[in-house]
């Protein structure tokens, strides 16, 4: 009988998929990579960019507008709460 694959695996094995397509190097920057939760710094360094692709290309809106809208797509889904976190809050205020 075959083994059904769940989708909740734990973080190692699901890291090993990808790791076998890296080299060494790769591998020691996808661990750090993996540790980090949140969007923060990726917000972070795409506001950076923004700002240095505004600087050095100031003629090319269509490029800063794209940036900014993917800046404020990340921003909105950290900031996004399911609708159980919603009755959760919501659960504690009232109380």
């Amino acid at each position: 009988m075959a083994t059904k694959v769940t989708r909740n695996r734990a973080k190692g094995s699901q890291r090993g998929y990808y790791r076998r397509a890296l080299d060494e190097a790769e591998r020691i920057e996808f661990e750090e990579a993996s540790e980090v939760e949140g969007l923060d710094e990726e917000i972070a360094l795409l506001r950076l960019k923004l700002r240095e692709l505004v600087e050095r290309q100031p003629d090319r809106i269509d490029m800063h507008l794209e940036a900014a809208n993917i800046i404020a797509r990340l921003v909105k889904t950290k900031y996004q709460i399911s609708q159980e976190q919603k009755k959760s809050l919501k659960e504690a205020i009232t109380k």
